[in-house]
């Protein structure tokens, strides 16, 4: 079965829209769990436009399901994941004017800090992916690493949707078999939604999706237990390819 990992940062978008307390990262976890999440998503950013730490701290202690920290490689970030000890960290660029995450770590010109950062979460027990582009070099480098997990940006794949998709979705198949051979866990993510999700998940190898902008769209109509349920069911309809 596909582990479906729900990212709950838009919901803290909305709360702090208003600098207020609702509505809460934290309850809407809750609800996706109960909707059939597998983990939950949420990333402390840099500049903390809508995860914060205490969200971080609370989530990490009342999250049934595993959790999953995307994080920058600034010590100071990476100091609070190693603290609060969050099942996962998923490591990934960062920049102020992006409005999201808008491609991979290179981690093939690394000068080290990807390496500090792993080491750092790895020595206090906490698993460690990458997130990055469906490139053969970058996976190879992250392999040299020794992390636990590849997550393949599924972007472009998620823009050509509404043209051709088929050489993005190709790229995702040769870089996934990449990953599996060098041992790591095939996770993917940014993009995906309801109609774009099943070709990347039949992905032979496929292991883990994070979904977060289509799902908390769907639970401002539905609510999050339905919009996580119907992402759930299309899931478990996948066979892979």
């Amino acid at each position: 079965m596909i582990e479906l990992g729900v990212n709950i940062d838009h919901v803290a978008t909305v709360r702090q829209a208003r600098r207020t307390y609702e509505p809460d990262p934290v309850i809407a976890a809750g609800l996706a769990e109960q909707g059939g999440a597998d983990g939950i998503t949420f990333h402390l950013r840099e500049d903390r436009r809508h995860i914060q730490a205490r969200d971080v701290e609370l989530l990490v202690k009342t999250v049934a399901v595993k959790t999953n920290l995307e994080i920058a490689c600034d010590p100071a970030t990476v100091q609070i994941a190693c603290q609060s000890r969050p099942t996962w960290a998923l490591l990934v660029p960062e920049g102020r004017q992006e409005v999201t995450t808008e491609g991979g770590l290179d981690v093939r010109n690394d000068g080290g800090r990807i390496m500090e950062a792993v080491q750092r979460l790895r020595g206090v027990g906490i698993k460690v992916s990458l997130f990055l582009d469906p490139e053969p070099d970058q996976i190879t480098a992250a392999a040299k690493l020794k992390v636990d997990a590849v997550e393949l940006h599924t972007g472009p794949y998620a823009l050509a949707c509404c043209d051709d998709p088929g050489l993005e979705l190709e790229r995702l198949r040769v870089a996934g078999a990449l990953v599996c051979q060098r041992g790591m866990r095939l996770h993917a993510g940014h993009g995906l939604n309801y109609v774009n999700v099943r070709p990347v998940a039949a992905i032979r190898g496929m292991r883990e999706l994070n979904i977060g902008h289509a799902i908390v769209s769907r639970a401002v109509m539905v609510g999050m237990r339905q919009a996580v349920a119907e992402m759930r069911r299309l899931l478990d309809l996948v066979q892979p390819v």
